[in-house]
């Protein structure tokens, strides 16, 4: 298989995985802790080693270029190329560069956002997968808290089936409505 429908299909089976999640008034970090978790049982359930803060093939910027990023997850597959996995609440280029810098070495590039607004989808071969949740303020204004409920798959209720007019409704205040009042 090609590393681009590789990667297609990579990203297609960590987003259903992610489908799942719920998860109730987490902060910030908490919510990224708990994706990097949810990234590290998927690769381990398809018996990928897992390795978290991972050394980037992306030097940092100067003064600090004699070090180098690290990823969120990175996984070793026995049977293709490496998976880079970076995970990001906010749309950040740095990150974008780093999953190009992982691409160019061999590595499969996944960004996985987090968030409850739009998310910019990066160039290719870096593929995006989406885990859109919802906030609010907590108990201390200066933190939100964010929640990812199941969604429901509840039918729409059924409708009336009689004919309503208007001129048979009556007004709960004053009785029923004269054609000549409308």
């Amino acid at each position: 298989m090609d590393v681009a429908g590789d990667g297609e299909l990579i990203a297609a089976s960590l987003a259903d995985r992610l489908a799942a999640l719920t998860f109730v008034d987490r902060t910030p970090e908490q919510v990224t802790a708990l994706l990097v978790e949810e990234v590290a049982a998927w690769a381990t359930g398809r018996g990928w080693r897992v390795y978290r803060r991972a050394a980037s093939v992306l030097p940092l910027p100067p003064p600090y270029a004699h070090r180098h990023s690290f990823l969120d997850v990175a996984c070793a597959r026995p049977d293709g190329p490496p998976v880079a996995v970076e995970i990001d609440k906010t749309d950040r280029r740095r990150s974008v560069e780093k999953l190009l810098a992982e691409a160019g070495a061999g590595r499969i590039p996944i960004w996985l956002r987090w968030g409850s607004r739009g998310f910019e989808t990066p160039p290719l071969p870096v593929r995006l997968v989406t885990c859109p949740v919802t906030s609010r303020r907590g108990p201390d204004p200066k933190v939100r808290l964010y929640s990812r409920l199941p969604v429901s798959d509840r039918p729409a209720p059924a409708h009336a089936t009689t004919d309503l007019r208007v001129d048979e409704q009556t007004d709960l205040f004053a009785g029923p409505i004269l054609p000549t009042e409308r």
